[in-house]
């Protein structure tokens, strides 16, 4: 019999494991050859991009992009920037070249014109079409080789290089500060800004708290910053509408206040879960159900440049860890330097934690009645005379 139930337990593990391994080699193979499609839509991505869409624009409303070109040639990614940065140095370059051909062509200095010993050309030795783009080229760049010029026979090609020469300067100083300007972009900067991977809500201080970490990885700081946060998710209002991501602000804020942080060393933000957050009514149990999304913002001014910059991440209920908090990560070497182990950074260690916020308020409620007295008004202490009946 004994070796029976052994066998029977042995199997049992054996199925349990195999299932196991079977459920993780599935999840797997979802995931490495058909993306994360079981995860939840998210419009602020982890590195702070944002997952929207706009459909049905006027044809109208699209030439307003190019009202505000400088903009536009900023958003641009960087090939195509570079595919306009090259088409319109070689497109100015090759019609101003058509442009000298043709002067070149009616002033008869082209050699199949059989132009005479002592005619002079508009423009010394430009034999042909390759010859107008080489000037061309070396007008708006200003190289000057000094074996092809303009002579003063004509007022017209006198009066197209000077052309040339000024729409050259506009050419080269809004391609070259547009590439510039994409380089030292704040946006760039953000880049630095690191959040932690999960959000974790534990007790802090004797409230509860939910906690996310962020960190500057470079040395120079942030001034003024500040951070904040907006849940997304979708309500219904009294009447019955139906507001896809309805946006309600959640406060952050650290020791020292959410204001001018002194962004050195790692920061450790919190948000209270009071009656007055919109997670007071969730529990640990019924957080993965819920349908929100939780995007949080650091904006400061870049200390170099004295460029803002906003950095952005987002956290979904399956990265928000309940009954958890973060592992240290600042500590102090023998040679009084302060050391920040980044290994450390999204690791978290669990706590013991209520698994509601108003099981916690409800407790602390029930600990204060404990303690307190109360008075009856209506209680009145009445004297009672005893009186000896017996009798010897």
């Amino acid at each position: 019999m004994r070796e029976s139930a052994s066998a029977g337990l042995l199997s049992w593990e054996i199925r349990v494991l195999t299932e196991s391994m079977f459920k993780r080699l599935r999840k797997w193979v979802v995931t490495r050859f058909f993306g994360h499609s079981g995860q939840r839509a998210r419009l602020v991505s982890k590195d702070g991009r944002c997952n929207i869409e706009f459909g049905n624009v006027e044809a109208q409303s699209r030439f307003i992009f190019f009202v505000d070109i400088w903009t536009t040639v900023l958003d641009l990614k960087w090939r195509y920037k570079m595919t306009i940065f090259i088409t319109a140095f070689l497109g100015s370059w090759f019609f101003f070249g058509l442009l000298w051909y043709a002067v070149a062509y009616i002033h008869k200095d082209l050699p199949e014109f059989h132009p005479s010993a002592n005619h002079t050309p508009c423009v010394e030795n430009i034999n042909g079409l390759t010859s107008a783009f080489l000037f061309s080229l070396e007008t708006q760049v200003t190289i000057g080789y000094g074996f092809r010029c303009v002579t003063e026979q004509c007022a017209t090609a006198i009066f197209l290089l000077i052309f040339q020469s000024i729409l050259g300067v506009i050419v080269n100083s809004f391609m070259c500060g547009a590439i510039l300007a994409k380089i030292s972009r704040p946006k760039k900067r953000a880049k630095t800004i690191t959040f932690s991977k999960n959000a974790v809500i534990s007790k802090r201080g004797g409230k509860l708290c939910l906690l996310i970490r962020v960190a500057n990885l470079r040395k120079s700081l942030l001034i003024g910053s500040h951070i904040y946060g907006k849940l997304l998710k979708t309500t219904v209002t009294p009447e019955g509408e139906t507001i896809i991501l309805d946006q309600i602000n959640i406060n952050f804020v650290v020791d020292a206040g959410n204001e001018n942080l002194f962004f050195i060393s790692p920061l450790t933000i919190y948000h209270v879960i009071d009656h007055n957050s919109p997670f007071f009514h969730m529990a640990a149990e019924t957080l993965i159900q819920q349908d929100f999304e939780l995007v949080v913002f650091l904006d400061g001014t870049v200390e170099s440049t004295s460029a803002t910059c906003q950095v952005r991440t987002s956290y979904v209920p399956e990265e928000v860890l309940w009954g958890y908090r973060f592992a240290p990560i600042v500590s102090k070497t023998k040679e009084g330097k302060y050391r920040v182990d980044f290994h450390n950074f999204s690791k978290t260690v669990e706590v013991e934690t209520p698994h509601c916020a108003m099981c916690l308020y409800n407790e602390k409620d029930a600990r204060a009645r404990m303690k307190r007295g109360y008075d009856n008004p209506n209680f009145i202490l009445s004297e009672v005379n005893e009186t000896d009946d017996t009798k010897m």
